[in-house]
């Protein structure tokens, strides 16, 4: 089954997404941001405190999709976020045009539902359509590729979340047609 959970900054994301695992015996945690300065790292040390001993930590900012598959016999698995994993694709790819950048995320949020049937897969991701306009074009492409993203993995998720100052709001849920 694959969830999405989506919403603000510190809205909650990320808590509510590890709510869901909570049961899981040998949940596995896909981290998919950078140390590159010290607030970063502060963040990163924050998230890592927050999870339970029991948790398998993959540092993975690129490959999601690979990171899924390598253990996709987890029984839960938790991606956080693809706001980051998305950035650091298109920084990675900063020399590609927009397109093939999309069709790299796209085949990896193909590749990581196809996994779900054998794994609770959660992706937790940033609402950046509700902001204000970005001042600059590359800015507003990355929002725009953010949306299109969030759009696809809503489509192929059983079940949606918005989190609502700490509150998760259920968009989406299976049986119930959204």
């Amino acid at each position: 089954m694959v969830s999405l959970v989506i919403g603000g900054a510190r809205s909650g994301k990320s808590r509510f997404a590890q709510s869901l695992g909570a049961a899981a015996e040998h949940p596995v945690y896909i981290a998919t941001a950078r140390v590159e300065d010290s607030e970063m790292a502060e963040r990163i040390a924050r998230h890592q405190a927050d999870r339970p001993p029991q948790w398998t930590t993959v540092e993975e900012p690129l490959d999601i999709a690979g990171a899924v598959a390598r253990h996709r016999g987890a029984g839960f698995i938790l991606i956080d976020c693809l706001t980051l994993w998305l950035s650091n694709l298109c920084w990675e790819g900063r020399e590609a045009s927009e397109a093939a950048i999309e069709d790299a995320a796209m085949r990896q949020i193909e590749c990581v539902a196809k996994t779900a049937p054998a794994t609770h897969v959660v992706l937790v991701s940033n609402e950046v359509g509700c902001g204000l306009v970005p001042e600059s074009a590359v800015g507003r492409a990355f929002r725009d590729l953010q949306g299109r993203v969030n759009q696809t993995v809503a489509q192929l998720a059983s079940q949606v979340f918005l989190m609502v100052a700490g509150i998760p709001v259920a968009v989406k849920q299976p049986g119930r047609r959204s």
